[in-house]
């Protein structure tokens, strides 16, 4: 029996396009358009998590008195709109002696949206949140409440309640799946992804995906757990101590391939 084998064009295993979970770039100077020009590949932005606020009437059931609490801890820009935005809602007029810490300068600076910034109490990390439990440690007294999202890390808690420090963590708001109708993901090499919710939001939009030959490429432990967890392959683990970020990652990778593939 005449037994045919297909031959596979080497093109056909090249990289193409690459779909990363996040919105597009806002600078032409973004290294994700180097890589595009670079290796000519086509990129596509889609955003596969949404931020919501939670409802005042949602706050309520949690029982946490925002004016019951002297300082505030922000760990991003989104908590300070979400903390501001509940207050508002429900009439809290937040007293000008309460104390800010936030874990980095820009988010300490952002306050500036909705707070007159030099004549607070304001305080803030290099950019980690350990390196703000020094100052913390000094304000022992404070009673602290921290805005948080439905999915946070425990670590924060378990670091400040390891140095006996009074805090409050209430949410705020929530991570929520995109609506991907738009999208055809196995027309893509290449899926990225930026954090497990990115995962959760696939599979409520793409119930029935088979990884097959689709490269998966994810950035943080928790994120490459999540993928596993999920049954997928992770080909790609960024960071490493190669290739701290995704851009520098997926230029590299996108070179093993070709040559793999003899490209």
């Amino acid at each position: 029996m005449l037994r045919l084998i297909r031959t596979i064009n080497p093109s056909e295993l090249k990289i193409k396009s690459i779909l990363i979970s996040q919105p597009k770039p806002s600078t032409e100077k973004s290294p994700y358009f180097e890589i595009e020009e670079k290796h000519k590949v086509k990129l596509y932005f889609k955003q596969f998590i949404q931020i919501e606020g939670v409802s005042t009437k949602e706050f309520r059931t949690s029982k946490v008195g925002i004016l019951e609490h002297s300082a505030i801890i922000f760990t991003s820009r989104t908590s300070i709109d979400h903390f501001f935005h509940i207050a508002e809602q429900m009439r809290v007029q937040v007293p000008d002696d309460m104390k800010y810490f936030c874990t980095s300068e820009s988010i300490a600076v952002y306050l500036q949206k909705y707070i007159v910034y030099r004549k607070r109490k304001i305080f803030f990390g290099q950019k980690r949140f350990i390196d703000l439990m020094d100052v913390l440690c000094k304000h022992k007294t404070e009673k602290f409440l921290i805005p948080v999202a439905d999915i946070h890390k425990e670590e924060i808690s378990k670091l400040l309640n390891s140095n006996k420090i009074n805090h409050t963590k209430a949410v705020f708001y929530r991570t929520v799946s995109s609506d991907l109708a738009d999208i055809e993901i196995d027309n893509f090499d290449v899926l990225v992804f930026y954090s497990p919710s990115g995962i959760v939001s696939l599979y409520n939009n793409f119930p029935d995906f088979a990884q097959n030959a689709t490269k998966i490429a994810t950035f943080g432990p928790n994120t490459a757990k999540a993928a596993k967890d999920a049954g997928l392959k992770v080909d790609l683990k960024v960071p490493s101590p190669d290739f701290p970020s995704m851009t520098m990652a997926l230029d590299h990778f996108i070179t093993e391939q070709g040559k793999r593939n003899g490209i």
